[in-house]
């Protein structure tokens, strides 16, 4: 796979130069990873663990003190690829109502094409483009302050994705956010890298949204301690808890009743398997519970 991003040994230490903070601060160090074209990313990590500089970092709003970040080619210590690197990976931030400045959706929307030049006629296409890719469409004159959190996070990341970046980068974007409004911001950065293949890099601290990712890297005290699928990630439940972190609440579900020697039958896990029905073996979601639950109800029920 064709890398977009790519770090080797980064380091990044804010300066005490302040009578807050008089001492150096390291809030990276070593950091070395790759990012493919397409891949969907979550990065987990508990507050302080040094995510939210490294998400900074790779959209060079930030500048490593030692080590290297390229993106898409471009060197990010260069001055000159700040503003190529800053379009090919966009950023949404954790509160929305910090990038809405526009009086309307598609003003605001519209406000980053401008900045870039695009040409009135093309802006016109973007906007919709966007808006209906992200299911904002209905609400393009609406006012930016009456929509939900998760509509508002939706206007943000449409404003990305009418730039067209190849990359967009999600630093706690969902943190401010109720249960629905989540849900709605994870619907719709899935479809873009599915249906669209956008390279996404999803940081955040819950759980449950890692469980959608190509690829889980769990980041504490400024260094990479665990990286792989979201199985193989969430298969180390007390390596995580370690780290201040925990599993998704439907795995450790099943873990519990496991330890409580409640699980499916095995001779019902064979008989399914003579059928060509693979069973999931680790529960990561919803669905994957229920798939695994209805034979169990089946059974019940003939009984």
């Amino acid at each position: 796979m064709c890398s977009i991003i790519s770090t080797e040994n980064l380091k990044y230490i804010y300066s005490g130069d302040s009578e807050i903070n008089a001492d150096d601060i390291t809030a990276l160090k070593n950091v070395s990873l790759n990012v493919g074209k397409g891949e969907f990313i979550t990065i987990l990590g508990r507050n302080g663990s040094g995510k939210s500089t490294l998400a900074r970092i790779l959209n060079a709003l930030l500048i490593p003190t030692e080590g290297v970040c390229i993106v898409g080619g471009m060197d990010s210590k260069k001055e000159e690829n700040h503003w190529e690197i800053r379009k090919m990976c966009g950023m949404v931030f954790q509160n929305p109502d910090n990038q809405i400045i526009g009086t309307s959706v598609e003003e605001d929307v519209a406000f980053g094409l401008e900045n870039i030049g695009v040409q009135t006629e093309e802006i016109r296409i973007r906007i919709d483009e966007a808006m209906k890719c992200v299911g904002i469409y209905e609400k393009r004159e609406s006012a930016p302050h009456l929509l939900s959190g998760g509509q508002k996070q939706r206007v943000a990341i449409t404003g990305i994705l009418a730039m067209r970046p190849q990359c967009i980068i999600l630093d706690e974007a969902t943190a401010m956010l109720d249960p629905i409004g989540r849900k709605e911001v994870v619907s719709v950065i899935r479809q873009l890298n599915r249906e669209y293949k956008m390279t996404i890099l999803h940081i955040t601290h819950h759980m449950d949204e890692a469980v959608f990712a190509d690829r889980v890297i769990v980041v504490d005290d400024g260094e990479i301690k665990i990286e792989g699928t979201p199985k193989t990630v969430f298969s180390k439940a007390e390596e995580l808890k370690k780290l201040g972190l925990d599993v998704p609440q439907v795995t450790e579900l099943f873990a519990e009743l496991k330890r409580n020697g409640i699980e499916l039958p095995k001779d019902v896990f064979a008989e399914l398997k003579r059928n060509g029905i693979e069973l999931p073996k680790d529960i990561l979601t919803v669905e994957e519970a229920v798939k695994y639950l209805a034979p169990m109800i089946e059974r019940v029920k003939n009984v």
